[in-house]
């Protein structure tokens, strides 16, 4: 068997995130050598000040500096390292800043993507495996990456037939909306509401939404939700992975995460601490698309555009 070891980093609004493994293009097998997560909150304020903020750069450059010795650790070059920066940088007026200092660290120029870039990469590492996965699905698929500045929106077959990425996301959102209550307020939360269908409104003027058979959710707030869902009471993203969630529960466990306080929602073992004040926006992203689609269910993915990443580098 003839693989290719890749290093994908992926860094958006709230998160940023390595993958190290080994691919084979003819099997289409991806097998993690090493797949983390740190919150570093890249895009704080940014949706108010239009720039990076000095102490999340810091916070993004000492991840990046781990994920540089586990690169190393591994034998990856930076022939074969790609780094793809998102929304957060993509609209900060000092975005050299971030990626004079990334190239400083681990030697590979952070690529900033478009939207529609971003949501290719997502839609190739979501769906890529599903066939193998034998799950039955019916297509088009409407793959949706909630991430913290802004959501994708792709739908395809095989391919891509149309994609539109729109600035909502759990931290964009919460910034916006969230703020001086504890819990939210229903006004607060009907504000929320109303932006999240403009952006959907936005996104079906290029998707056709209503083709879509099967929703493939992705990214921490999706997982965070089935988790939730599941009623597990640690992360286990093998049960996770290709979980069914029905609209049902959705509405539930995003009802609960809205009523709730902060430190209610930070005694869920399942939330991660650094989503625990932006969970409830990015559920709430995702049962308005649900109940846009008049979707019964949608398929979670642990795969998404860190697994798009890595398969691009591959070629």
């Amino acid at each position: 068997m003839s693989t290719t070891r890749v290093a994908a980093v992926d860094c958006g609004t709230n998160s940023i995130r390595l993958l190290v493994a080994d691919l084979d293009p003819e099997t289409g097998e991806l097998k993690d050598l090493d797949r983390r997560m740190t919150i570093v909150r890249l895009g704080q304020g940014v949706d108010r000040t239009g720039r990076l903020a000095p102490e999340a750069l810091e916070r993004t450059f000492a991840a990046c500096r781990e994920y540089a010795a586990l690169i190393d650790e591994h034998g990856v070059g930076p022939e074969r390292t790609r780094f793809v920066a998102t929304s957060a940088s993509r609209d900060a007026e000092n975005r050299e800043d971030f990626v004079r200092g990334v190239v400083e660290i681990l030697g590979v120029e952070p690529e900033v993507i478009t939207g529609d870039e971003e949501a290719q990469l997502s839609f190739t590492g979501a769906t890529r495996e599903l066939a193998a996965a034998r799950l039955h699905l019916e297509r088009p698929f409407l793959v949706t990456d909630i991430g913290g500045g802004s959501t994708e929106f792709v739908l395809g077959d095989d391919t891509v037939r149309a994609a539109r990425s729109v600035d909502v996301g759990c931290v964009r959102m919460t910034e916006r909306h969230f703020h001086g209550s504890d819990p939210v307020t229903a006004g607060q939360i009907e504000a929320a509401r109303a932006d999240i269908e403009r952006a959907l409104d936005t996104a079906a003027e290029t998707v056709p939404l209503g083709e879509a058979r099967t929703l493939v959710g992705l990214a921490g707030s999706v997982t965070t939700v089935a988790a939730i869902a599941l009623g597990l009471t640690e992360y286990d993203s093998e049960r996770i992975h290709h979980s069914r969630i029905p609209l049902e529960q959705v509405r539930e466990v995003t009802r609960r995460l809205l009523a709730a306080t902060h430190a209610e929602r930070a005694a869920i073992p399942v939330i991660h601490p650094g989503r625990v004040d932006v969970i409830g926006a990015g559920a709430l992203v995702l049962l308005a698309l649900m109940e846009r689609l008049g979707a019964s269910e949608v398929v979670v993915s642990e795969h998404d555009i860190l697994d798009g990443i890595a398969w691009s580098i591959a070629g």
